[in-house]
């Protein structure tokens, strides 16, 4: 029997506006290359080649393209946030994804739940120096709380020397036996979540919005 198929929406929060090359890129499509022998359909949206006001609404007023986006991650089974690291954390672009997916906290998906809820999310992250570590940790959380499932090893990085340097692409990251590993594990393991909640999926009882009401009454 087919596996069913399923859906990645990969958001690359690179600073890079289309069609300058993106490190962070090249990366995500080492794990897309995974899911396409997993009968997963992936999409790249690379979130600064839209006119994304700051804000925490699903809507920001006239000429905010984010629902175009949103619009994505809903129907996705897979959400895979990808960062630059600047200064030791994730890009501001990343930021700005997180903090407009907090409108979704006012929406609720067919029984009640989050709409994210029974989405799984992961990351990837390039860069140079140190901050991968706290990039993944930090959305990985933010997304567990906007209602997504994360697996084991649910992350991949490459982080060059110390000071300026050659980036991933550059500095031939994909040959990196740890990014590798990491990739595939990481791309073996949103599918395989993702697999279990499309037959299964979170029950609504006691975390729809209503249960909420209900706890903080």
């Amino acid at each position: 029997m087919a596996e069913p198929k399923l859906n990645a929406v990969f958001l690359n929060c690179t600073l890079k506006k289309s069609p300058e090359v993106s490190n962070t890129e090249a990366l995500a499509r080492h794990v897309i290359e995974w899911f396409d022998q997993m009968n997963v359909t992936s999409d790249i949206v690379r979130v600064v080649d839209y006119n994304i006001p700051f804000g925490v609404s699903s809507f920001e007023g006239e000429g905010d393209e984010w629902p175009l986006i949103l619009e994505k991650i809903k129907a996705a089974d897979i959400i895979v946030v990808c960062t630059p690291i600047w200064f030791g954390v994730r890009s501001a672009v990343a930021q700005l994804v997180v903090e407009r997916l907090d409108g979704t906290y006012n929406e609720t998906n067919e029984v009640g739940q989050y709409p994210l809820y029974n989405k799984v999310a992961g990351v990837v992250v390039t860069g140079n120096e140190d901050g991968a570590h706290a990039a993944a940790e930090t959305t990985l959380f933010n997304m567990t709380h906007l209602g997504c499932a994360v697996p084991p090893n649910a992350d991949t990085y490459w982080v060059g020397d110390a000071g300026p340097g050659p980036s991933y692409i550059e500095a031939h990251g994909h040959e990196h036996e740890y990014t590798q590993r990491t990739t595939r594990w990481m791309a073996h393991n949103l599918v395989h979540l993702a697999r279990i909640l499309k037959a299964t999926p979170i029950p609504a009882e006691g975390n729809t919005r209503e249960a909420e009401t209900c706890h903080n009454g």
